[in-house]
């Protein structure tokens, strides 16, 4: 037994002083009154009450108090000490300490900006285990892979450019030695985050790229400097810059093609800091992918709160010594008294875990969403608002509102409990597969029963092309399709990876295998379709118009050329033909007819008097020089199932 805060003890002190107090202030009121009242008419003027009552409530308010004071002093109980297991990653960082690092092209340096990106990604990562490698002319490994943030943001603190002897930047010799020490955890997935200016390197990168591929080394790459660069300092040089062996100032810039050379060979991401990227939020989300596996947290003492009990005691002394020490008159007040201490205190008419399930048996899903919602908001432990939440996302889910369904679905995923965790996987992806049938049939389900093939589908597909296509095209940026399409493809793709994440939990779920495999169907279908409709678009596109197989030539004199006669039998006229040998071919339109300068230039999109709408799409076509707008034109991204599972 032990007090967290034994310093309110010494407010005991005041309990015996306040009783004498009342006692000589019950004595001198007493006093008074045989000094106001004769003996004799005492009785008639004062009305006697009895002394132990009052005598009674003082003892229970005074142990009240003292209850109070031992309450506040906290007793606890020690339990022993237990230790937390977490799920994290491991995450290397390998930080330059070469003399480049404090060049000032950023501010207040760059080792120093080096360092804020380390405290920021160890705050935004608090479970995963953390090591640094500094590096040189030579690699060291500062401080081992820990879940003890503290330790190696302590050693971060103390780091700078003198602690490797050996001058330069060996960037392969840093990324070897980092990913060997990788290796030695044991652990396929990991994570390295290189921050450098990649100013010099020495060797190729080819060979320790592909070795950390192999290794499974995620490398995020983050560049520090700007590429215009400043010089580098060195105090007690003159103007105190850096100077080489031939007496020649150094100018340090940062090199980020060596930087994102790195990235790009290990399917990694580069980032330049002070770019006003949120560089934690960026690598947590670029290292979801990381396997997570369980890590021995710190031994955290447990103990056990005992302040209740004395609190609660108190509470009972303090209401006995108020009944005690008031006067009760008629009956009637008694029990009205004893009516109110005792009266049940009326709930608040909150819903309760079978109120809300039986809404949802009952078919009532939105009084069923919003009880489940309401529990889990209230709930103090995560694992039961994980399942509140998984009674929410079915309520929604059955009421047809996938993308309520989707977030609810997602939001159950924190539970530990890998039952929940299946099926909020499967959920989340039934939602997102129904989300995006929904947004491509406009509002309408996925059929049911499940058609056998794809004609339907297909339909839809051709039906919001068409639609999309009358739309008109914007200046610049994405077309409408193409907006509609990636978001299509964005959501299905979150559902094949929820699908997989449940195959993973429950490798024989019938169900999860059934919708992956639905899912990929309709996604390598839409590919096919969008292919189609492209190649169809670039076959739209009007051929450059061929010129006159011949130029006339000038000559001096009255203009007379030395060409071919034309129908009227005149010569010396520039004959500018086609192909066909039309006239002016190039100030004709497509339909050959000569457009007149009547205000409908380039960009006019109305409809011409006469013009079929196969004439005005091919003209649109022909006027519009950007033809990259297409749902899917040649350089815009395609769907590709992702080789890693989410």
């Amino acid at each position: 037994m032990s007090l967290a805060h034994p310093q309110w003890l010494f407010l005991l002190a005041l309990i015996p002083v306040l009783g004498i107090v009342a006692l000589l202030t019950a004595r001198l009121r007493s006093q008074r009154w045989q000094a106001f009242v004769a003996n004799r008419l005492r009785p008639a003027l004062l009305r006697k009450t009895a002394v132990f009552g009052r005598w009674l409530s003082l003892l229970f308010l005074l142990v009240a108090l003292a209850l109070l004071v031992v309450s506040l002093a906290q007793p606890r109980g020690d339990a022993g000490t237990k230790s937390e297991t977490v799920k994290g990653r491991n995450i290397l960082f390998a930080l330059d300490l070469s003399r480049s690092m404090r060049v000032t092209d950023v501010k207040p340096d760059r080792l120093s900006q080096g360092k804020a990106i380390i405290y920021e990604m160890m705050e935004a990562m608090p479970n995963d285990r953390m090591g640094l490698v500094g590096f040189a002319g030579k690699p060291y490994l500062f401080a081992p892979l820990t879940v003890d943030h503290g330790a190696v943001k302590e050693t971060v603190e103390q780091l700078d450019e003198t602690w490797i002897p050996t001058g330069g930047s060996d960037v392969v010799g840093a990324l070897k030695f980092s990913i060997e020490t990788l290796k030695k955890t044991g652990v396929q997935n990991n994570a390295l985050v290189f921050i450098s200016d990649g100013e010099k390197h020495d060797g190729s990168l080819d060979a320790v790229l592909a070795e950390a591929e192999k290794a499974g080394v995620y490398i995020f790459t983050v560049g520090v400097g700007t590429e215009n660069g400043a010089y580098v300092p060195q105090t007690g040089m003159p103007d105190d810059k850096f100077r080489d062996r031939g007496g020649r100032t150094v100018l340090s810039q940062m090199h980020p093609e060596i930087l994102k050379q790195i990235a790009d060979g290990t399917k990694g991401r580069f980032v330049v800091a002070g770019s006003g990227v949120d560089i934690p939020a960026l690598a947590e989300t670029a290292l979801a992918g990381i396997d997570q596996f369980e890590l021995q947290g710190r031994e955290k003492k447990v103990v056990i709160e005992f302040y209740q009990w004395p609190l609660g005691i108190a509470i009972v002394s303090l209401i006995i010594s108020i009944l005690t020490a008031t006067r009760w008159r008629p009956i009637a007040a008694r029990t009205a008294v004893a009516a109110t201490m005792a009266g049940t205190i009326s709930t608040s008419g909150a819903a309760t875990p079978q109120d809300a399930t039986a809404s949802l048996a009952g078919g009532h899903f939105d009084e069923a969403r919003q009880h489940f919602h309401d529990l889990a908001e209230g709930s103090k432990r995560e694992e039961d608002a994980s399942r509140y939440r998984l009674g929410e996302a079915e309520a929604s889910y059955k009421a047809g509102e996938y993308r309520k369904a989707a977030e609810a679905y997602s939001r159950a995923l924190m539970s530990d409990n890998k039952a929940v965790e299946r099926n909020a996987h499967l959920g989340a992806g039934a939602s997102l597969f129904h989300l995006g049938w929904q947004s491509l049939g406009s509002g309408e389900s996925y059929p049911d029963p499940a058609p056998e093939d794809t004609k339907a589908f297909d339909d839809l597909v051709k039906a919001k092309l068409k639609e999309l296509a009358e739309k008109e095209v914007p200046d610049g940026g994405e077309t409408e399709s193409f907006t509609f399409f990636n978001a299509l493809i964005v959501n299905w793709t979150d559902a094949v990876r929820h699908f997989n994440s449940a195959l993973k939990l429950s490798p024989g779920d019938k169900d999860a295998s059934q919708n992956r495999a639905l899912t990929v169907r309709y996604l390598e279908r839409l590919e096919e379709l969008l292919k189609e409709q492209s190649e169809e678009s670039q076959q739209q596109i009007p051929q450059d118009q061929g010129q006159g197989q011949g130029q006339p030539q000038e000559q001096e004199g009255e203009g007379e050329g030395k060409g071919q006669p034309n129908e009227n039998g005149q010569g010396g006229e520039k004959d500018d033909k086609g192909p066909n040998g039309d006239k002016d071919q190039k100030d004709k339109g497509p339909n050959g007819d000569k457009e007149q300068d009547k205000g409908k230039g380039k960009g006019d999109k109305k409809d011409r008097p006469g013009e079929t709408p196969q004439e005005r799409a091919k003209r649109l076509l022909e006027e519009n020089e950007d033809m990259q707008k297409g749902p899917l034109a040649p350089g815009r991204r395609e769907f590709q199932i992702p080789e890693k599972d989410w």
